[in-house]
């Protein structure tokens, strides 16, 4: 299961970057853990990081209040590249809980939604906006509901955003593969109790 997504406010983190790659976004070195946790502390650690380790305090996730940010809005074609899902997963573990941008890459977009992580897509005079409102710090909070599908600036104007039906309820509720799979437990557990006294099952006989 997954942490429920329903509303958001938080602070924004603006980066004004297009076509930021999955390579950008947790870099290949780190891709040797199967764990979800960890990976936070390495996303975008190419532009986070010095050479001699140090921080880069030109990095917008090094500056306050960005370091606690939970949204995250870039430029076109975010999250293009490989198609590694550690991605998401390090932007859930820095906290990242949503990313707005004009476009997404489809692997990744698809990867966001199995993890908690809402991509939405805007126009990008719309993302314009909202990084100038992100610009303005820890006073200009936005709010994602997702269960009326908008997006609100610190002003009050509201953005409507498009999500598939499905996407949203799992989202709403907090169900990943697992989750949707243990839904249908009474079926399943029906089903092999039937095959388990089942006499057509065929035998395997041995030579």
């Amino acid at each position: 299961m997954m942490d429920r997504f329903e509303r958001l406010e938080a602070v924004a983190a603006p980066l004004r970057m297009a076509n930021v790659d999955t390579d950008k976004i947790i870099p290949a070195r780190f891709l040797k853990t199967i764990k979800r946790s960890g990976l936070g502390k390495h996303a975008f650690a190419g532009l986070r990081y010095n050479e001699d380790g140090s921080e880069n305090p030109d990095f917008v996730l090094n500056r306050e209040p960005y370091r606690q940010a939970h949204i995250l809005v870039a430029g076109e074609n975010f999250g293009c590249g490989s198609s590694r899902e550690h991605a998401p997963w390090a932007l859930l573990d820095f906290g990242i809980r949503c990313v707005i941008a004009p476009s997404f890459a489809d692997i990744f977009f698809n990867n966001c939604f199995k993890n908690g992580i809402l991509p939405i897509v805007l126009p990008r005079e719309q993302c314009e906006a909202l990084m100038e409102d992100a610009e303005s710090g820890a006073n200009a909070r936005i709010i994602i509901d997702l269960a009326a599908q908008t997006v609100s600036r610190p002003d009050g104007e509201t953005y409507g955003f498009e999500i598939d039906p499905f996407r949203k309820r799992c989202l709403l509720e907090g169900l990943d593969d697992i989750g949707l799979t243990l839904e249908k437990a009474p079926s399943i557990d029906a089903y092999e109790a039937k095959l388990d006294g089942a006499a057509w099952r065929p035998r395997i006989e041995t030579v």
